[in-house]
């Protein structure tokens, strides 16, 4: 249970007289802060499937999670700041999800719980079962388990109070929702195409019987494409494309022209320096 110790309040970089210990302690606006809202979670009271009954024995007797101040779970979502979807995601399933989730007050959190709400579980094959709800929503803490026990869920619960710990007043990444500026928009639900497309389904089962039968399905014949030849272009001697191309450039770039005269008439003295010096030496 979350329990507020006094002591700890007094160490900080301002000292508490002793005799004031047990009247005055000294924080910050953040733990005060983080506190509060760690001891008050209410859940959204709303359950999907199989998971859905641990969460109920979570609140029970037995285990009763209302030690942490979260037994409030409210059934609308304007009251509520934590989501916990436990259970398998329908495509259909996943509008009103949405919807509440956008209905949900800041700030809010999302618990995944369970196989299916966090990657599809074993149902993920399905034409009609979403993998995961984190394509929909943001998801802050992930309960694995399938389906979870009470005591994973609590973990999860405590693993979530742990994250309001470590939230800072003084960062707006930590609390956007204090930020400036509109927070980020949740993407609007897309049923996209399933898997396996059950209009395809005479197709799916031809091939799975030609593959039972060892030969081959899926094959596709590409029709013949008569390639258009290319046209062979006259090919001029060597010798006069080079006195052309030479000429051109001349014509086009003169400045080009003059140093290459200029070019030709330093290795002409160059040449004559070095017969003049051989000549010497014999």
């Amino acid at each position: 249970m979350s329990t507020l110790d006094l002591r700890e309040l007094h160490d900080t970089e301002f000292p508490v007289p002793a005799d004031m210990q047990n009247n005055v302690a000294i924080t910050s606006l953040s733990k005060i802060y983080n506190w509060s809202r760690r001891s008050s979670l209410w859940p959204m009271l709303f359950g999907l499937a199989c998971c859905a009954i641990e969460m109920i024995a979570t609140a029970a007797s037995r285990y009763d999670f209302s030690r942490f101040g979260m037994e409030v779970m409210r059934g609308s979502p304007r009251q509520s700041d934590l989501m916990i979807v436990s259970g398998t995601v329908t495509k259909k399933m996943v509008v009103p999800i949405v919807r509440l989730y956008n209905q949900m007050p800041e700030p809010k959190y999302v618990m995944a719980m369970g196989a299916c709400a966090s990657g599809g579980g074993p149902f993920k094959e399905g034409y009609n079962v979403v993998s995961g709800i984190d394509q929909y929503v943001p998801v802050d803490v992930y309960v694995p388990g399938c389906p979870p026990t009470p005591q994973a869920l609590m973990y999860g619960l405590i693993s979530l109070q742990k994250k309001f710990d470590g939230e800072s007043l003084a960062n707006l990444d930590d609390v956007p929702w204090y930020g400036v500026g509109p927070s980020d928009a949740v993407p609007i639900p897309v049923l996209g195409p399933d898997i396996i497309d059950p209009r395809q389904a005479e197709l799916i089962r031809q091939q799975a019987m030609l593959a039972a039968q060892g030969l081959p399905f899926g094959r596709r014949e590409l029709p013949a494409v008569a390639v258009p030849q290319p046209a062979v272009a006259p090919v001029e001697e060597k010798p006069a494309i080079a006195a052309a191309s030479t000429e051109t450039a001349e014509e086009i770039d003169p400045e080009k022209a003059a140093r290459l005269a200029k070019r030709e008439a330093a290795l002409a003295r160059k040449r004559a320096a070095k017969a003049a010096a051989e000549g010497n030496e014999g």
